[in-house]
């Protein structure tokens, strides 16, 4: 049996209006000057007054975040961070958002660049563990999972490649979980993300990776999603739905701990290269990666049907059901809907080969399968 190392997440504070508890967690942190890392998106909202209106003072607001986040907004946000004095992080967003507040509390104190720390064997090791500042996270999507994940996901603009930084302290401290604070999420964000949070699960679900205490998260998170995702995509207000979709990603996020597979190996550069929303293009590949891991997941999906009671408890009714849940979020079924260029497939075959999260996958995968999976999506060949 091979030896693992398993790691659980931080602390969460779970429930409507515990936003109003940010205070208390900057104290039982020792943060006495935060920086507030958002994206421009929620800047348009009244969450980031409602964030500060809970703090003694005023937080100072870095928002310079893609939605595709980059080396750039990380480092951008260390200046900001020096130049304010700060002395802990509250990410408030999406994953984009984050992720950039991870990166920056982690790269604060390091005098190495941060791609030397990307989640390549003991590259973490690298880090001066001593300086990374306290992070807060608070999640007002629904999919990510950045929340309660010890790494951050950016794009090299020189290489235009997605890179995984990772370090256990990248780990927030404390997750404030608010379900009002994702009600202003629009239907095709609540839709992208919720996709997200099960590409997360799935994935985990399906690798074959030995890690029982995330499959079993893995396992309730699917469960979950098949119970509250329509429902908070067809009614934004519903507080039950919302909440339950918030525990998802983090469970989604848990469970990756397991592994993740091709439908993030293939995203990943799409990402990179066209700037598409990750959730959104993990939904595309998702029937396609499926259907090429079938030899080796087959079992595993129809005990899955099984636990969700699908009517059609064969590897081709959970299909079905990926397919029917899909059209119901109004997700496109092919590639071409997203990025309608088929000229750098072999470049991305090459950078999904080479990800991180392509270890994971329950079949082994070479650059030509990968080249395969582009194709087969473009054209909406299941």
């Amino acid at each position: 049996m091979e030896n693992m190392n398993w790691n659980y997440p931080t602390s969460i504070w779970f429930g409507l209006n515990r936003i109003k508890e940010i205070e208390n967690a900057c104290n039982n942190l020792n943060i006495k000057k935060p920086l507030i890392v958002t994206d421009p998106g929620i800047l348009k909202t009244n969450i980031i007054s409602k964030v500060n209106k809970s703090l003694t003072n005023d937080a100072a607001v870095y928002s310079d975040v893609q939605g595709n986040p980059t080396g750039s907004n990380v480092m951008n946000g260390v200046k900001v961070f020096h130049s304010g004095k700060h002395d802990g992080v509250i990410a408030v967003g999406g994953g984009s958002g984050m992720d950039v507040g991870k990166g920056i509390a982690f790269m604060v104190g390091q005098n190495r660049p941060l791609w030397d720390f990307e989640d390549i064997g003991d590259y973490w090791t690298r880090a001066n563990s001593e300086v990374i500042k306290p992070i807060i996270a608070v999640p007002t999507t629904a999919g990510t999972g950045s929340e309660t994940g010890r790494a951050g996901v950016y794009t090299n603009e020189e290489t235009h490649e997605k890179k995984i930084i990772f370090h256990p302290k990248m780990l927030p401290s404390i997750v404030i979980l608010d379900p009002e604070l994702t009600v202003p999420l629009p239907k095709s964000l609540t839709a992208f993300t919720g996709m997200d949070a099960l590409a997360h699960c799935l994935e985990a679900y399906s690798s074959n990776f030995f890690h029982p205490l995330s499959q079993g998260i893995a396992l309730e998170g699917i469960f979950m999603i098949k119970k509250y995702l329509i429902k908070a995509y067809e009614d934004g207000s519903d507080l039950e739905a919302r909440g339950n979709m918030l525990a998802t990603s983090s469970m989604g996020s848990i469970a990756f701990q397991k592994g993740l597979g091709a439908i993030h190996s293939l995203s990943h550069p799409v990402g990179a290269i066209y700037n598409t929303h990750h959730g959104l293009t993990n939904a595309v590949f998702m029937p396609y990666v499926l259907k090429k891991n079938r030899k080796a997941i087959e079992e595993k999906i129809i005990s899955l049907t099984q636990y969700l009671n699908l009517p059609n408890q064969t590897f081709d009714g959970f299909i079905s059901w990926i397919l029917d849940l899909r059209k119901q979020l109004s997700i496109p079924h092919t590639l071409k809907e997203l990025i309608n260029d088929n000229s750098k497939f072999e470049e991305m075959s090459i950078m999904a080969k080479g990800d991180p999260s392509t270890g994971g996958n329950p079949i082994k995968l070479e650059s030509s399968d990968f080249l395969d999976l582009y194709k087969s999506s473009y054209d909406g060949i299941l």
